[in-house]
């Protein structure tokens, strides 16, 4: 998966997935099953009630982090966990020892995890996600007792590179609403998510022979590094949480004549947010400045906003889900999502799309897992939220 590709899917491996999720539908019995040129895929399940219901949607992504290797997994399933003892917890395949990473495991004693083997990821981000919603449709369409009104599902290409929803048909699909399944641990709930940009900063030096360099040779990765450190140290992901937002550089290459610098930008707050890339912006100028030329250009792109604007106007949708959550015997934890999901984009598209559970942990690197029964509840609280809109819609 790469952001320079032009394709849509970016990788063609998502096309595999894609096209055993459309067979499947087809094959469990929904209605209008498709699947178009990018990979989008989608189906109805037809409502089973003689008033008028709300049509509802459920959407995860079927396309994995590029940022660790998710070839060739090997998942480890753990039946019975007794006793989860964190500090003594070690991932053999790296020889790494990271209690932090499991400390979440002790609210899931005598249950069964599901993880890696240490070497690549799990790729329940999102692939939790649409298990979920493919079994939620089969207990439906096996339990006619369940009643439900119109419900539409969607699985989408490239969530993880932020182009999930670009060519996402939200007419097509005619759903009035509807929830990624794309969360983490067991009830998470969520309607706030990061405004987000991209930068490009690039550095440019001089090169010339370094034995004939003084008074010639600019070394652009030194000027790369003034930059770096003029930014807040304390504002990067790893000292922040909650609301918190960050500058990310998470690329990096250079050379004497040319450095490039990538960073993902993060605020929830959107005046906050604006603030930041204008910190970037400054710093860019006063280092021209310094050099008196134009040593530094910087290129920033917003990649989708904070879905609370869209979503606050119509929240009896995240009612809905606290509800379900709440009749199921999960307690809500309803929370702003430190980054973005496919919902956060779709949500200006005009689809309103709060973000559920799916039951992982540890996203995006070898220490991945997801327990059995986080699924199962996550796919508990699909039907439930069906059965719920189709009551309410009743009177």
């Amino acid at each position: 998966m790469t952001l320079n590709s032009e394709t849509t899917p970016s990788t063609e491996k998502q096309w595999d997935l894609a096209r055993k999720l459309h067979q499947e539908l087809i094959d469990m019995g929904m209605s209008d099953v498709t699947i178009d040129e990018n990979a989008y895929v989608m189906a109805t399940l037809p409502s089973n009630v003689d008033h008028d219901v709300p049509v509802i949607g459920f959407i995860s992504h079927f396309d994995s982090t590029p940022d660790f290797t998710g070839k060739d997994i090997k998942p480890q399933i753990m039946h019975t966990i007794m006793m989860v003892v964190t500090y003594h917890l070690k991932v053999t395949a790296t020889g790494l020892e990271h209690h932090d990473y499991f400390e979440s495991l002790n609210q899931y004693k005598g249950q069964t995890i599901i993880t890696t083997d240490g070497t690549t990821l799990l790729a329940a981000d999102d692939k939790a996600g649409i298990t979920e919603i493919m079994t939620a449709m089969k207990v439906m369409i096996d339990n006619p007792s369940i009643k439900h009104g119109t419900i539409k599902i969607g699985f989408t290409p490239d969530e993880e590179i932020g182009r999930g929803a670009h060519k996402f048909d939200v007419k097509k699909f005619g759903a009035d609403w509807a929830y990624t399944m794309d969360g983490s641990q067991i009830g998470e709930l969520e309607y706030e998510n990061f405004n987000a940009a991209g930068a490009v900063v690039t550095f440019h030096g001089k090169i010339v022979h370094p034995g004939d360099a003084k008074g010639k040779m600019i070394n652009s990765m030194y000027i790369a590094q003034e930059f770096i450190e003029s930014l807040p140290r304390m504002e990067t992901p790893e000292h922040t949480e909650d609301y918190q937002g960050f500058f990310h550089l998470h690329n990096m290459k250079g050379a004497v004549e040319k450095t490039e610098l990538q960073y993902i930008i993060r605020d929830h707050d959107r005046g906050h947010f604006e603030a930041r890339k204008e910190v970037m912006n400054k710093l860019v100028a006063d280092l021209n400045a310094q050099y008196d030329r134009e040593a530094v250009t910087i290129e920033i792109k917003d990649q989708y906003f904070n879905m609370r604007e869209k979503v606050e106007p119509v929240m009896h949708i995240v009612d809905l889900a606290e509800q379900a959550m709440r009749e199921l015997g999960i307690e809500p934890l309803i929370k702003p999502i430190r980054g973005g999901t496919d919902g956060s984009q779709l949500s200006y598209m005009g689809l309103p799309c709060p973000n559920i559970f799916a039951g992982g942990h540890n996203f995006h690197g070898p220490y991945e897992y997801v327990p059995v029964e986080s699924m199962m509840k996550a796919t508990e609280v699909i039907v439930k939220i069906a059965e719920l809109v189709a009551m309410d819609a009743n009177g």
